[in-house]
């Protein structure tokens, strides 16, 4: 299972930290990834990383402010994000997996709202 949480409402340059707690399985022993669902369009792969540690991300517009990191030992992932923009304002998923989910069982997800 995934629980996202620490969304909210959040000024254009501001910064947020997303978490994802898991339960289920160890996240030491898998990828992780994390996903953006912008209003009225379908969920996308954002940023993933390795259970050794090694990350991607998968669009330009984020490289550079978003990361993914995860503390084993709390079975938590997380999403830091940095000088937020209006059209970062979407819901965020995280997922077991790097290119695709590995799991069909998604959480209720966070939302973020970058507005003034």
């Amino acid at each position: 299972q995934f629980v996202e949480s620490g969304g909210g409402l959040v000024q254009p340059g501001g910064s947020l930290t997303l978490s994802c707690e898991v339960s289920g399985f160890a996240l030491s022993e898998v990828s992780m990834s994390w996903y953006q669902q912008v209003p009225g369009k379908e969920r996308e792969l954002i940023v993933a990383e390795t259970k050794s540690g090694s990350s991607s991300t998968f669009r330009d517009s984020i490289t550079g402010r978003f990361w993914i990191s995860r503390d084993n030992a709390k079975n938590t992932a997380y999403l830091q994000i940095r000088n937020l923009k209006p059209e970062d304002t979407a819901v965020y998923y995280c997922m077991r997996g790097y290119y695709r989910p590995e799991s069909t069982s998604w959480g209720k997800g966070t939302l973020v709202t970058v507005s003034s």
